[in-house]
């Protein structure tokens, strides 16, 4: 993730020069003194530091951008709001609602800018699919359902924990597919459909002990290895979501649907550039799925790039939201998501693995615009 923010910071005087505020890439922090040169040489930072409490100390740095596993989250930007520092932070935003809260109290007492990098809300087809919901031309939405595939973590060989699989390790990611996939689809979903109030989870282990990289010794899984559920949102529709790592041949599917009243739409991530259409109101003889490319100056952020019919990529999702932010500087809007967003995320991913503990409905607690949950 580090690459793909740096390249974002990067690009934007390139594609965005009407901003006011540019990012100088001043430093790059990592525990490799010899990785952390390399990196910082590869893609412009003017200094290095392998301690990420220096970075935060230093008075010609305005804004921090934590690219860490998820259990070093809440004290990095628990320390940088203390400093003062805006902060971007990769998502999930914490381990924990308790670990979440703790980040959204000291963002909001600091009053420093943030945002979260739930990047899937800007690619320009799902921004497209947003404006088009909220013009009114689904009319009252039934169902979304969502999945996100993998198949990684198959082998039963592989290890738990350390520099590389610490995804696989409970305590340095919080949980397994619902916090790193299903996490994404939730923001989405909400962001698009508005809040949702309750769930009933189902969630498997597959494999149940895998030997942890750093004690050397065989340890018993923590994480979740495949979830379902289904949910009420408050605007009365049903939600459907499934994430695994257990889906042989699937390396990053990541799918939508929502069926309304008079239309319906879908999206597929590997096939990114495109937003699939339902309208019922068309003449029978022609009505089925239309295929719009996104592509053109008119649909969202594509004035920025190259000629209509001609597409972009996964980078770029995340340029989208660096620009956003530092609009937001000019502005003094929010950069949505942000801390607060992401932590009504936070709540359905930690009900979701509750109702699968205690097999049974969960209430959420969100408060999503337009929506407070019981």
């Amino acid at each position: 993730m580090g690459r793909t923010h740096s390249n974002a910071y990067n690009r934007l005087p390139n594609f965005f020069p009407e901003l006011v505020y540019r990012p100088v890439l001043k430093a790059a922090c990592s525990r490799s003194n010899d990785k952390v040169r390399a990196f910082a040489d590869q893609w412009g930072y003017e200094s290095t530091e392998t301690d990420w409490k220096a970075v935060i100390a230093r008075d010609d740095i305005d804004a921090i951008d934590i690219c860490t596993p998820n259990d070093t989250h809440a004290e990095m930007a628990i320390a940088a709001a203390e400093a003062g520092k805006m902060i971007l932070c990769e998502k999930p935003l914490s381990r924990s609602l308790a670990e979440g809260k703790g980040m959204v109290d000291a963002i909001e007492k600091a009053g420093v800018k943030n945002t979260v990098w739930y990047n899937y809300r800007r690619v320009p087809a799902v921004t497209l699919a947003k404006q088009i919901i909220d013009s009114g031309k689904l009319g009252q939405i039934f169902h979304y359902r969502a999945n996100f595939l993998q198949d990684w973590t198959i082998s039963p060989e592989l290890p738990q924990g350390g520099e590389g699989l610490w995804r696989l390790d409970v305590d340095s990611a919080g949980s397994g597919v619902t916090g790193d996939l299903l996490a994404h689809c939730i923001d989405t979903a909400m962001w698009l459909n508005g809040g949702i109030s309750d769930v009933s989870a189902v969630t498997e282990t597959f494999i149940k002990e895998r030997v942890h990289q750093a004690s050397g010794k065989v340890q018993k899984v923590g994480i979740d290895d495949a979830c379902i559920f289904h949910c009420h949102f408050a605007n009365g529709s049903l939600g459907l979501f499934e994430s695994t790592r257990y889906a042989r041949g699937h390396k990053a599917l990541y799918t939508f649907e929502i069926n309304g009243e008079h239309a319906s739409i879908k999206w597929d991530l590997h096939d990114m550039n495109r937003l699939e259409y339902f309208d019922h109101s068309d003449d029978s003889i022609v009505r089925g799925w239309r295929s719009i490319l996104v592509t053109d100056g008119d649909h969202p952020f594509m004035d920025k790039w190259w000629v209509p019919g001609t597409i972009i990529g996964y980078e770029h999702t995340f340029i989208h939201q660096a620009a956003d932010f530092f609009r937001s500087l000019e502005t003094g809007d929010p950069c949505a998501p942000t801390f607060k967003d992401a932590l009504q995320t936070q709540k359905v991913c930690e009900v979701v693995i509750a109702s699968a503990n205690s097999k049974s409905w969960k209430v959420t607690g969100v408060d999503w615009p337009g929506f407070k949950g019981s």
